[in-house]
Order: structure tokens, then sequence, then C-alpha cells
């Protein structure tokens, strides 16, 4: 059996209500690009019946595969999972909540065509989403964009179409604390983006709250930015030649007044407070990179797989350990 032509990847975490909707989007659609596919779901360690919904789409058509993790991993992580064992052509990275619209990979597929080996979904406008949400992403994708060694592409999310190239180049990065769009934008080559309105969520609540998303930003600072140690140098240099300047000014004052110019404690207190809060500020700072050495370290594999329907190739990335069809290792084998 040959390879598609492309291959969809959804990591999928309590949305068994989505996934049936999902796949009936998928079908429309490809039938109107007409082009060989399939649709990879990953379960990563859902608590719903998620599972179980996903194995009932494979059961109905082949082409859906599965992916069970063991426990749960991470979005980012599922997502590498999906690009690990892809096969397709091209890869398209979308969301399982229908808030990456199914229709606008017709728009990806021809940019695709025209020569494009990244295509990424930027979002025009965002509904259904509070005006705190929509703050701090606006924040977030601008801080990212100016303080990253590369250039993210403003108010765009994982919703992405990669060419086989470039998901072979994103695959052979296993570093641990993921960033995926970043990846796909530091390995370089022709991109371009498309317009879209994200849809509010239909059924479940969001995979991604505040706490999610301070995680990431670190996991994007982080990984493709020094700039966090950079602020603790300058403000060091800062704090150093403000005190330079204070010595002789404190001297003068004592040889020229009579009057004691440096009574009050609690200025001196409020002080040691502020540069006491720079250091275990810094100290965290320099703690997440070491964390992440750390991490690197140990080398542990990304994920760990429970059980796969349908996958045609086994991948030196994961540990299987749960079982799998005896259909797949033949087909594995072809």
């Amino acid at each position: 059996m040959s390879n598609p032509v492309l291959s969809i990847i959804a990591p999928c975490y309590n949305e068994q209500d989505n996934i049936p909707k999902l796949y009936e989007r998928i079908i429309q659609v490809m039938e109107t690009i007409g082009e060989t596919w399939e649709l990879i779901l990953i379960n990563d360690g859902s608590r719903d019946r998620t599972l179980e919904v996903m194995m009932d789409t494979h059961q109905q058509d082949p082409r859906v595969k599965v992916i069970n993790f063991a426990r749960n991993f991470g979005h980012q992580t599922a997502v590498t999972a999906g690009m690990d064992f892809a096969s397709g052509d091209a890869v398209v990275l979308i969301d399982a909540d229908l808030q990456d619209p199914p229709e606008i990979i017709v728009e990806m597929m021809k940019k695709w065509r025209e020569g494009y080996h990244v295509v990424y979904g930027v979002r025009e406008k965002r509904l259904g989403e509070s005006k705190f949400k929509l703050w701090t992403a606006k924040v977030f994708y601008r801080i990212i964009y100016r303080i990253t060694d590369v250039q993210i592409p403003l108010d765009t999310g994982d919703f992405r179409l990669m060419d086989r190239r470039v998901v072979d180049a994103v695959n052979a990065m296993r570093e641990h604390n993921r960033f995926v769009r970043g990846l796909t934008s530091w390995v370089g080559f022709k991109q371009t983006g498309v317009m879209y309105i994200r849809p509010p969520r239909e059924y479940g609540e969001t995979n991604y709250p505040l706490r999610k998303m301070l995680r990431l930003a670190m996991d994007a600072i982080t990984g493709f930015s020094y700039f966090p140690l950079q602020v603790a140098i300058y403000m060091s240099l800062f704090l150093a030649i403000l005190s330079m300047l204070a010595i002789p000014i404190v001297v003068i004052l004592r040889l020229t007044t009579t009057e004691a110019v440096l009574e009050g404690q609690a200025t001196t207190l409020a002080v040691l407070l502020i540069l006491t809060a720079f250091q275990l500020f810094f100290s965290f700072i320099m703690g997440q990179y070491i964390a992440r050495i750390y991490d690197e370290t140990r080398s542990r594999p990304l994920y760990v797989v429970s059980d796969t329907y349908g996958i045609r190739k086994k991948n030196k990335h994961h540990r299987v350990i749960g079982p799998h069809t005896r259909e797949e290792d033949e087909e594995a084998d072809d």
C-alpha cells in the first residue's frame, strides 16, 4: 500500500463529542481535494470516552489511525507523536476541537502545490473567547516574536501544513520541552500564511488554561532565546553603575552637611527587598534553563505508546508497552 498524499494529525484530550464531527468535516474536505489521506488521532490520556470513539471511527474507516498514549504527555508531545508516525507527503496539524476549521486545508494544499513548504494558519479573529484570553494571547505572541531568536509569525498556533522535508527535519529534533511552531520556523524553508476566523469551541472545555499557556510561553522563551539571561546581565550592570554613582554623592553629603542624610531604616529595607527580589527572580530564570538541561541529559523518551491501531510502520522514537495487532506487525514488515 502506497503512502497517502496527506496526513492529518489531531491530538485529543477529552474530545469524545468533537471527534465524530471532526471526522465528518475531514471527509467532506478531502472529497473536495481528491487526494489520498490518513487521519491520525492521538489519545493523550483522556478520561472520558475519547479512546472508545476513536476506535469506533477506526473500525468504520481504516484511513483513521489511532495512537493511544500510556498516560497524558501533553499537547506538544502528542503533536510530535503524530508527526513521527505520519507517512504522507504533506502533514497537517489540527486541533480536534474544530476551532481550527478543516476547510482551510483546501487553501493550504493550494499553497503547498505552489511550492511552499510550510503553510500556517493566521488567526484573523478569535470568536467566543474572553477579553482576558484575547489580551493574554496577543501579548504572548508579540513577546515571543520580539525576544526569540527565530521569527515566529504573529497570531499563529500549531494549525499548519508541512512538507515531508520539514516534518523530517522537525522529527530529528528530540528536545523534551517542545514548542512545535517555533521548531517549524527554526528549520526554515519557504513559508507563508493563510488567514482564517477561529470559531468558538462547541463541546468540552479548553485544554489550554492560563497555567498551560504560561508553561508553553516559558518553553518558547527558554527554547529559542537567551533574552531573560541577558536582562539579568543588563540589570546587574545598571545596579553596579548606580552604586558607583551613589558612593561619591553620599561621601560629599557627609562631608558638607551636619545632618544625618541616610537616616531611616525603612529606605534601607526597601532597597534590600528590591535587590533580593531581583536576585530571586533571576535565580528562578537560571533554574528554568538548568532544569531543561537536566531534562535533556536524562535521555528519556518523549512519550510512551500503549497501543496503536492501523499504524503501518514502526518508529524508532517510541516505545510500545501494550498490545498491538498482528495485522500491524505484518504491515510494518512490508
